[in-house]
Formats: C-alpha cells, sequence, structure tokens
C-alpha cells in the first residue's frame, strides 16, 4: 500500500525541491552565528527575529525562527520547498489521494514570503507544508492582531484545522515558516 516518497514526488524532470527544517531559536544572533559556519554560507535573508538559509548542498532551506529567551531550540515545523504552484496543486492532490487531511493556503504572507502552499501532520503532531515561494513580503506572517511584531501565525488555525480535519501542533507559534 505505501511506498517510499522521493524528491521526484515534488519535482519535475528540470525542477529542484528542498526540504526546510524550521528552529525556534532563542539566540537568532548566535544560532545564525553557529549554522553559517555549518553550512559554510551566510543567510540568503533576514529580518526582525528571522532568518534563512538557502543551502545547496545538502538541499536544505534552514529557517531560524526568534523564539523565547532562555529556552532550548525545538523544532517548528517541516517542509518542502518546490518551485512553482503547479507543484504544490500536485502535492495537494496526491496527499488527499493517500487519506491525509490537507489545508490549503494561497497567497499567504509568511515569513516575509507571498507563498501557496498546503499544510499536512504527521501521527507525532510534526506539522509539514509544501510550498512555493511566490515573493518577498513586508511582514514576518499573518496575525490575529494588527501588531507587526506579533508572533508569526502561519498555518492552520485549530479552528480552520478542526473544520478539515486537520491536527495541529499546540501553541500560538506553531506552523510558521
Amino acid at each position: 500500500m505505501y511506498r517510499r516518497l522521493s524528491m521526484q514526488d515534488f519535482q519535475g524532470e528540470t525542477t529542484m525541491s528542498r526540504v526546510q527544517l524550521a528552529l525556534r531559536v532563542s539566540d537568532l544572533e548566535g544560532s545564525i552565528a553557529f549554522y553559517s559556519k555549518l553550512f559554510g554560507t551566510e543567510p540568503a535573508k533576514r529580518r526582525p527575529g528571522y532568518a534563512n538559509f538557502a543551502i545547496a548542498e545538502p538541499p536544505l532551506k534552514l529557517v531560524l525562527l526568534e523564539g523565547e529567551e532562555g529556552q532550548d531550540t525545538r523544532m517548528d515545523h517541516l517542509g518542502v520547498e518546490v518551485e512553482d504552484g503547479d507543484q504544490v496543486t500536485a502535492a495537494t492532490r496526491r496527499l488527499k489521494e493517500a487519506g491525509l487531511a490537507t489545508f490549503e493556503e494561497n497567497d499567504t504572507s509568511c515569513c516575509y514570503a507571498l507563498q501557496d502552499k498546503v499544510w499536512v501532520t504527521g501521527p507525532g503532531a510534526e506539522l509539514w507544508e509544501v510550498y512555493v515561494v511566490k515573493a518577498d513580503a513586508d511582514t514576518l506572517g499573518k496575525s490575529a492582531t494588527t501588531d507587526l511584531a506579533a508572533p508569526c501565525v502561519c498555518g492552520p488555525t485549530g479552528e480552520q484545522a478542526a473544520g478539515q480535519g486537520v491536527p495541529v501542533a499546540a501553541g500560538p507559534n506553531a506552523g510558521c515558516c
């Protein structure tokens, strides 16, 4: 019934996908310094409370989100970045056909980028997104407030997810890319 997932499931012959790992860190500047040394590259994007690395080898999008001071680094969510909206649509169709509950967002502002995406939740409550970055944006992400410094709350809210049968991780910062 099940088959091994490969990057070919998210890409065509001439496109490239990469896995995303989003970490919530208490020391953003220290984390940027560490990961710059670890991967031998500087962040591709830096904004207040946010940095991301576009690492060529291994193909990885590392996202650092500023967390609470004094807390250990924790995984925020996982993802697969694809090159175009057709790949998001294809992944959405495949995930639904596989019986997974999905939550779709189109033209959403998250992590200083305009994106189309689909979310699923793994058996351990880990959030996964398949997404395409369409353009840069001026804000970290949507928030229930108009405060631009408010925590990023991209992804399905508990109420939205319940309507679509998608379990979500707890907490106000769950599911931001």
